[in-house]
């Protein structure tokens, strides 16, 4: 290689790759949902030992292609259920691979024009769709936990700042202590993201059956600093969408008392936000509007690659307290840079496969897109109910189905036959002390074909335990 800067330099590695992603993706109706190689039999065909000299890139992406396409579990493909990480749309995978080519460094606006007017774009409608306020701000972060993160890092600077304590000054030491109240039954990334902050572990309010925080316990913790004539610093994180039964929390009453205590209100949306998006579904977030910050995250219920986390705050000046850095060397835009919004400065252009996915779908395509998902799981819960002795554990409010299989060995030995067979994934977990079969529905490309072979599948496996299923204890 001669390092000389050409189309013609790409072109055989990109044709290759084109070649084996198309591959890839034609494979996926018919290929098993697991993977049939294991991480050393992958290794072993890569080669582990590091060349003496180059080789040429179309035979490394050659070797990528056939070594790893074994070990490759079909996400992608509409009979994975294991957990929320959806199935790329088209256009927003076409739009990721020119994001590659184009190689923009998304921190900056002025440098980026190109990626700042999309960002704009898709911010705008992202408010849109998600009807949040039209002059929150919207950071693009690499998923999920960093939403949360991201978020939380702004609570903690405002809520310490109305406390009168200065956290870029001097830090948390010695400051006053943040109250964080969560749901029993919140994402574990809600947790790492408080003790990657440094606000320990935070407070648990009881939660109902699916998983609901129970507005009266919240009431009376909130209460507890009214009788004891104190105000502390708080936060109260909820949910909109329950890992396991898909609930939410009562957002309306949450936010309520939480604002009447001062309280900076977080909604862990991670994939029931885009509820919003649906006319059919908004209600289950009813009141969302009025909390301070929203978490989210593009890749799973939009569709979109991986790397589209949205991190949402209502006052823009208060995320930019907790995100902004300045340096004499970097060309400052009078509106703000996108790293204002990020824990990162150097990062990809985030935003161009958001906005291709809103683009490619329109208004009510992504309607139509949350609408199918629950569709396809209130089938997945009415197939399931249909085989004697199968249990649905949860209200299926959204696109997360449990079911128990009579006793908890049972349980495991069928969602083990599940995942051995590889006609669909769908994931083992323990709720409420029970062990579940836990689906997720979050892939575009799901079909009503798709549920019938993990119906399928599913039956097979119940089948194959040779007799009915054990009691219920």
């Amino acid at each position: 290689m001669d390092g000389r800067l050409s189309a013609e330099t790409y072109r055989a590695a990109l044709a290759r790759a084109h070649e084996h992603a198309l591959d890839w993706l034609d494979s996926l109706d018919t290929r098993t949902v697991t993977p049939r190689a294991s991480i050393d039999e992958v290794a072993g065909d890569l080669g582990t030992e590091l060349p003496d000299g180059p080789t040429s890139p179309e035979d490394v992406i050659d070797l990528l292609a056939a070594a790893a396409g074994p070990g490759l579990t079909a996400m992608q493909s509409g009979r994975f259920f294991g957990f929320v990480i959806g199935g790329t749309q088209p256009a927003a995978l076409a739009a990721d691979w020119l994001v590659s080519a184009w190689d923009q460094n998304a921190g900056l606006r002025l440098v980026t024009p190109a990626h700042s007017a999309i960002e704009d774009i898709a911010t705008a409608w992202l408010l849109d769709l998600l009807g949040l306020p039209p002059g929150a701000a919207v950071g693009f972060v690499t998923g999920a936990t960093m939403a949360n993160f991201t978020c939380l890092a702004a609570a903690r600077q405002d809520v310490l700042r109305r406390a009168g304590w200065d956290a870029d000054t001097d830090g948390l030491a010695g400051g006053p202590r943040i109250r964080v109240l969560v749901g029993a039954e919140r994402h574990d990334t809600v947790d790492l993201a408080l003790r990657l902050l440094g606000l320990g572990r935070p407070e648990v309010v009881s939660v109902d059956d699916q998983g609901r925080m129970r507005v009266p316990d919240l009431t009376a913790a909130l209460d507890e600093d009214d009788r004891l004539d104190r105000a502390r610093p708080t936060i109260v994180v909820a949910q909109a969408g329950n890992i396991h039964s898909g609930a939410f929390d009562d957002l309306r009453e949450v936010v309520g008392v939480a604002r009447s205590h001062g309280a900076w209100v977080h909604v862990d949306g991670a994939f029931g936000l885009w509820a919003a998006a649906s006319s059919s579904q908004e209600h289950l977030l009813l009141g969302h509007e009025a909390a301070d910050s929203w978490a989210t995250d593009a890749h799973k219920t939009l569709n979109t690659p991986y790397d589209t986390g949205l991190a949402i705050v209502r006052e823009p000046s208060a995320l930019r307290a907790a995100m902004a850095l300045h340096a004499a060397y970097l060309i400052h835009d009078s509106h703000g840079e996108p790293s204002d919004k990020t824990p990162e400065l150097s990062r990809r252009a985030r935003a161009v496969t958001v906005w291709a996915a809103v683009r490619s779908l329109g208004r009510s395509g992504v309607s139509g897109l949350v609408d199918g998902l629950c569709h396809q799981a209130s089938a997945l819960a009415a197939g399931l109910e249909g085989i004697p002795g199968v249990a649905v554990e949860n209200d299926v409010v959204f696109t997360q189905v449990c079911a128990s299989f009579g006793d908890d060995d049972t349980t495991r030995e069928v969602v083990r036959r599940v995942l051995d067979e590889g006609e669909t994934w769908m994931s083992g977990s323990t709720w409420r002390g029970r062990a579940v079969l836990r689906i997720s529905v979050s892939n575009w490309a799901t079909t009503d074909r798709d549920v019938a072979r993990s119906l399928a599948a599913v039956r097979r496996a119940v089948d194959g335990l040779g007799g009915s299923l054990s009691a219920r204890p």
